[in-house]
């Protein structure tokens, strides 16, 4: 059996959900595989300099910063926290070195930024000649020193084509770069279930013949949601919200503790996301590459916006959207009512509908053929395991 080590951390959501994902995948696939998730920052905690200072984790920190709002000049904050790990680099190194002595495997796969330098070089200085992967779960990277390093031992999996073209500017040869369909996505979203639209949204306590949209800042949701929600409230827009406030319990008690003139659900942190999707006409939130990868998969268009406030490694994002045109994209959600009202439009809800409908993203089932590939499995032993099962064969 093979073991494959996958380093994440809970900066945001996206980069757990991408290594659960990895490691369910190829469980349901019966891969002869002992996929192992490391938690980096458990691992690196004696050197989190942010933690011995104020006490908080440095992902705490990332998310009570989401929570809030306080993204602006958080591009200058990024170069500063990268200086702080090139600082810290030779001790990081060291310690990654013990933690792959103690904890042998065969490849390892890293599903976060910024420390991909370390990871690489602690890795092959223990283990060289076994594979360093980099699974980008950002539709483009931010560089310099954000993904892809320009270190010939770094294998990239990338699932857009402007990621592809960066980390060829890197330096990196085809024999690196692996180009896959799309954002990695739990198999939840690809199963295959007959959900009645109307059934679900009566069940939540909406009205069935309501144009909706779910409301989704990530895992510990936005005091955004709440001043997007009071304009839409009083527009007079025919019009119902999902509201997913996550781990936020403070804001999904503002919300309950308000009467609204529109019908509104409040949800509290789920892990049917897929589900709830069903319901829904399009997606309100962030330029995350999680949540609009999410809404492509359940054919929801998205709207969105893109300012001086939005996290510098999530811009492309909204360049995406534009390009393929699967979606509106705001200069700030103070423009959120107009916003609604071009979404509403049928001929444009339709064309968006069409070009969601274009995309296939087929990433969690194409990124464990990749890493088979890797370990030098036969072809003939990935093929018995290389298709889905049944009941993964499409999104709903």
């Amino acid at each position: 059996m093979k073991k494959i080590h996958v380093v994440f951390h809970d900066g945001g959501g996206g980069h757990r959900n991408a290594a659960v994902a990895l490691q369910t995948i190829a469980d349901l696939q019966g891969r002869d595989w002992k996929v192992e998730l490391v938690q980096f920052q458990d691992l690196t905690d004696r050197l989190d300099v942010l933690r011995k200072l104020t006490g908080i984790r440095i992902q705490q920190q990332y998310n009570i910063m989401l929570q809030n709002g306080w993204t602006l000049g958080s591009k200058y904050l990024l170069r500063v926290l990268q200086l702080t790990i090139r600082l810290f680099h030779g001790p990081m190194v060291r310690l990654l070195e013990e933690f792959w002595r103690e904890h042998p495997a065969d490849l390892l796969v890293s599903v976060i930024p910024h420390f991909n330098r370390e990871l690489s070089e602690s890795w092959t200085a223990v283990y060289p000649g076994r594979p360093f992967v980099t699974l980008i779960t950002d539709l483009a990277d931010y560089p310099p020193r954000f993904w892809i390093e320009p270190i010939e031992e770094q294998y990239v999996i990338a699932g857009t084509e402007r990621a592809v073209e960066q980390a060829r500017a890197f330096g990196h040869d085809n024999a690196h770069i692996f180009h896959v369909s799309g954002m990695i996505l739990r198999p939840d979203f690809y199963a295959e279930e007959v959900v009645d639209r109307v059934a679900l949204r009566k069940e939540m306590g909406l009205r069935p013949d309501l144009p909706t949209a779910i409301v989704l800042f990530g895992g510990h949701g936005s005091k955004v949601m709440l001043d997007l929600t009071e304009r839409l409230n009083t527009a007079d827009l025919p019009l119902q919200l999902m509201l997913i406030c996550g781990r936020n319990e403070e804001l999904a008690a503002k919300f309950r503790g308000r009467k609204w003139d529109m019908p509104v659900q409040v949800v509290g942190f789920t892990k049917e996301i897929h589900k709830l999707m069903c319901a829904a006409d399009f997606l309100i939130g962030k330029p995350g590459p999680g949540s609009i990868a999410e809404a492509m998969v359940r054919k929801l268009p998205v709207l969105i916006e893109c300012n001086s406030w939005t996290l510098p490694q999530e811009r492309y994002n909204a360049e995406w959207v534009s390009e393929k045109r699967v979606g509106i994209v705001l200069d700030s959600f103070k423009e959120i009512v107009e916003g609604v009202r071009k979404m509403l439009e049928p001929s444009r809800l339709a064309e968006f509908r069409r070009n969601v409908e274009a995309l296939d993203n087929r990433a969690i089932f194409e990124i464990p053929e990749i890493l088979a590939k890797l370990l030098g499995e036969s072809r003939e032993s990935t093929e018995r395991t290389a298709a889905p099962p049944m009941h993964l064969n499409a999104p709903a």
